[in-house]
């Protein structure tokens, strides 16, 4: 389906970048399509493409994807039969399905399916490791696990139990009613020719799908909202009584969000959930950048040389949680507009939680009796300071970055700090494998580049410490060794950030050496670090202890 809607010119690529490696092997393959063809899936796209200008190249695409799951195997590709039943946006796009079977039956377009399935197969393998992580975290943080099936009281309609005997209540025959489980999956699919940055979500029957375009990172937020819904909605069915019970509450809250929002679904329940989910992305997207700001610190810390030096990194550190805390709340507002009228107050249980150790099923009936209609419908006074900070500084940073972008270099290295922070996250996961296999990819584009290797060597190190058999961790220590080497070799020591870099890799390999009974070499290394100086965000002052504590009598 997406090959016909690329021949019929549909095109994400965005103003001054290349399509895709796959995009473009696809465009190679569709050079010498029948033209008549290509005309009509050129007409069909254009009678049926959203006229809003607001449109975006994911919105365009989402029917198509909608279609594609409708639609039965190859080389039929049976559309279903039109009927309320289905989304209105399918039935929109429902006929494009002949042009589908007729695309397929071009010459070597089926023989080509191959070499596009081989593709797909190898993009869901290098996902898979990152969407395990991703599911661990979630189900880590919600202390929770995920229901993977359901069962359905359905009354029969068997000819075969027609004379069995009917249950009475108060006399009345009640029909025989019999149970039935049914599996629910969450399955992550890439789409090699989807829109660059945008995750398609589809619910079909009880299966879950997440299709992520290229370079969509499974540790994404969009990706783990759509785990978040799959964990939510068995949890809503399970507490449907509690939710119905406050019915008129939440239908208040909600009435006063359509007066200037219309679009905002009166569904009650599809509201709890949109709530639910809001709420734990935007805590676990805050707890993780809190985590990397703490850790970061605490680094900067450790190498500061005075008082007055630690009191800024301590003032440095308010103004960056504040910001973090900020983006939580104007993420929490967006939802709250968008109709997750319960975001805030599940934010609120969520934090309280967080340490507990208790599933979140445990308590999820008393939330729901416990908030406070008047408190949720002054939330949007209340997050009106914070979200305007928010948006200043975000205004503020596009106006930096649009006067970075003017020099080629600079947007360089604000893309490669970038690509490092979300190393970071990826090494708090403990997701070591994929964080190496990130920093790999990242050296092809920054040859040479210190923090890369830098950042290898810790996701070595790290990795160590959760080797259990000796040898394994032995091997991860000396590669370790060896790529904090490599850092401090590629590295420019008339620069201050670089001698902040060499100071701290050598003091890393001096903890290596230490831990490896390696006493010598440590104090090779300290020595190394301590020549440096006392620079800034080195670790002049953790050499200095270090190497003392080697030099004390034991």
């Amino acid at each position: 389906v997406m090959a016909a809607l690329d021949a019929a010119g549909f095109d994400p690529t965005t103003a001054g970048s290349k399509p895709t490696a796959f995009r473009e092997m696809v465009r190679r393959n569709n050079a010498n399509l029948d033209p008549a063809l290509r005309g009509r899936l050129r007409d069909f796209y254009e009678r049926y493409k959203l006229k809003t200008s607001s449109a975006t190249p994911a919105e365009q695409a989402a029917r198509y994807v909608s279609l594609a799951y409708a639609l039965g195997t190859a080389p039929g590709f049976e559309a279903p039969a039109r009927s309320d039943d289905l989304p209105s946006e399918l039935l929109e796009v429902l006929d494009f399905s002949a042009l589908v079977r007729e695309y397929y039956r071009q010459p070597g377009v089926a023989d080509q399916m191959p070499e596009y399935l081989r593709a797909h197969r190898e993009a869901a393998a290098s996902l898979r490791p990152t969407t395990a992580e991703m599911v661990r975290a979630t189900l880590s943080y919600l202390h929770t696990r995920p229901q993977t099936s359901i069962i359905e009281r359905v009354p029969t309609s068997d000819p075969a139990r027609k004379n069995e005997k009917k249950k009475k209540l108060d006399g009345k025959e009640r029909p025989v009613i019999l149970t039935r489980e049914k599996q629910r999956r969450f399955v992550v699919v890439p789409d090699l020719l989807g829109t660059p940055g945008a995750t398609n979500f589809r619910i079909i029957g009880d299966d879950y799908y997440a299709i992520v375009p290229p370079g969509i990172a499974p540790t994404s937020s969009d990706l783990r909202r759509a785990y978040l819904q799959y964990i939510a909605d068995p949890l809503i069915g399970r507490f449907s009584r509690d939710i119905a019970a406050r019915r008129a509450e939440i239908k208040q809250l909600l009435d006063e969000r359509r007066k200037t929002n219309p679009d905002v679904s009166p569904d009650v329940f599809l509201t709890v959930s949109r709530s639910l989910v809001a709420a734990a992305d935007a805590r676990m997207n805050e707890a993780t950048r809190l985590n990397a700001l703490a850790r970061r610190n605490s680094v900067r810390l450790q190498a500061s040389r005075d008082e007055t030096e630690r009191a800024e990194i301590t003032r440095e550190s308010q103004e960056s949680r504040q910001a973090i805390e900020d983006t939580s709340i104007a993420q929490l507002a967006d939802a709250y507009e968008r109709g997750a009228v319960l975001s805030f107050f599940f934010n609120e249980q969520l934090h309280g939680l967080e340490s507990s150790g208790f599933d979140i099923a445990n308590f999820f009936g008393d939330m729901m009796s416990s908030f406070n209609t008047t408190r949720e419908a002054t939330r949007p006074t209340e997050y009106t300071t914070a979200r305007a900070r928010h948006l200043a500084a975000r205004e503020k940073a596009k106006a930096a970055n649009s006067v970075a972008s003017e020099s080629p270099e600079d947007a360089q290295r604000a893309a490669l700090f970038e690509n490092l922070e979300q190393v970071d996250e990826l090494l708090h996961l403990k997701n070591y494998t994929e964080a190496e296999t990130q920093l790999r990819a990242m050296l092809k584009e920054f040859q040479g580049e210190p923090r890369i290797f830098f950042a290898l060597a810790q996701a070595a190190s790290l990795s160590a410490q959760d080797a259990f058999e000796e040898d394994l961790q032995r091997e991860r220590l000396n590669r370790a060794l060896s790529l904090y080497e490599q850092a401090v070799l590629v590295a420019s020591p008339d620069v201050d950030s670089d001698k902040a870099l060499i100071s701290r890799a050598r003091a890393a390999r001096g903890r290596i050496f230490t831990f490896l009974d390696r006493r010598d070499e440590a104090l090779k290394e300290f020595d190394a670090a301590l020549r440096i100086g006392p620079v800034r965000g080195g670790a002049y002052t953790e050499a200095q202890a270090r190497k003392q504590e080697l030099m004390s009598p034991k």
